[in-house]
């Protein structure tokens, strides 16, 4: 079950709970302008851009991308430095970027659920591993790098 319970399916989720959305509004709401279509483009991109960055930092360092599994370094190098979590990050630009780009107002509030869901089901997890595994410098780390942003 834990092979089925990773980031990207909940992404997937709510991106099809997004678009459903994007074809249901029912209250004529609309983000649709030029303008926000380049913020989704953005969005998306960037999102992509963090992920990808991420996993070839983890792949160069030889530990493991998967959140449940025990990591064999603590990658602190690369968009590591930026950020704690640049891949669970990227989910929420991404999802953020559908939201716009598919006009879907109403699954905004999908965005601060993935938040909660990454937060508590993987981030959470994740820290614990690690500060057990790596102590002190984990402590270090997480002290000077913020968590998303």
């Amino acid at each position: 079950m834990k092979w089925f319970d990773i980031p990207p399916v909940w992404l997937v989720g709510a991106l099809i709970a997004t678009y459903w959305l994007s074809q249901a509004q029912p209250f004529g709401l609309s983000l649709d302008h030029a303008i926000t279509q380049f913020l989704a483009a953005v969005l998306i991109g960037g999102g992509l851009i963090l992920m990808l960055l991420a996993i070839a930092e983890m792949r160069r360092k030889k530990t493991t991308v998967i959140p449940h599994l025990e990591a064999d370094y603590l990658v602190q190098s690369g968009i590591f430095k930026r950020t704690c979590n640049p891949i669970y990050l990227g989910d929420v630009l991404i999802l953020a970027g559908f939201i716009l780009r598919w006009d879907a107002p109403l699954a905004l509030p999908l965005i601060p659920a993935l938040f909660w869901i990454l937060e508590t089901r993987f981030i959470v997890p994740e820290e614990d591993r690690l500060r057990r595994k790596f102590r002190q410098d984990f402590h270090r780390y997480a002290e000077k790098t913020l968590r998303w942003v």
